[in-house]
């Protein structure tokens, strides 16, 4: 019995381990820009005092939900492919739900989430843009951990000036 939990516990750390890195090998390319926030930048992030009203209290309250944040950019076709095949190998080993998807002229956005204890909690969102009329951002892959509310993203794009922002927020709203 303490074998198969222990296999069990040693295959979850591995699919964590795995689905943490899978998006890194983009971090060190010189065709990618990379944001990279992670789990105690938010910390430091959420214990600002502020006297914060209406948006600003709303994200510094999302940031104390958040663990990290990734974002990776390129305008390089064949670097653009390349994420396009890592995020479908992603979602085939990994069960995310998908959201929404969007297809504007050539501008394709797809969303998918990971629920938490409730409908409304999200334990990750990845976002994928696809844009091949865009010569500086062919695609955007965006991914996001932690137990935050789908209502409360779109505060986080607004400050953070992200992109996919407005995709985003169309998604909280639906």
């Amino acid at each position: 019995m303490k074998k198969i939990i222990l296999g069990i516990v040693f295959m979850m750390f591995a699919s964590v381990g795995f689905s943490q890195s899978t998006f890194d090998k983009y971090e060190d390319s010189d065709v990618v820009k990379t944001i990279i926030v992670n789990k105690k930048m938010f910390e430091l992030m959420g214990k600002i005092e502020v006297d914060a009203k209406g948006t600003e209290k709303q994200f510094i309250e999302l940031v104390k939900k958040l663990d990290n944040l990734k974002v990776f950019m390129t305008g390089n076709v064949k670097v653009a492919s390349d994420m396009k095949g890592t995020v479908a190998s992603y979602l085939k080993s990994n069960p995310l739900e998908e959201l929404m998807r969007i297809s504007d002229g050539g501008k394709k956005v797809n969303i998918y989430v990971k629920s938490g204890a409730s409908a409304n909690i999200v334990k990750e969102l990845l976002m994928f843009i696809e844009s091949p009329e865009d010569k500086e951002n062919q695609a955007i892959v965006l991914s996001l951990t932690g137990n935050f509310n789908l209502d409360e993203i779109s505060a986080l794009t607004e400050k953070m000036n992200l992109p996919g922002g407005n995709e985003l927020k169309k998604a909280s709203k639906k």
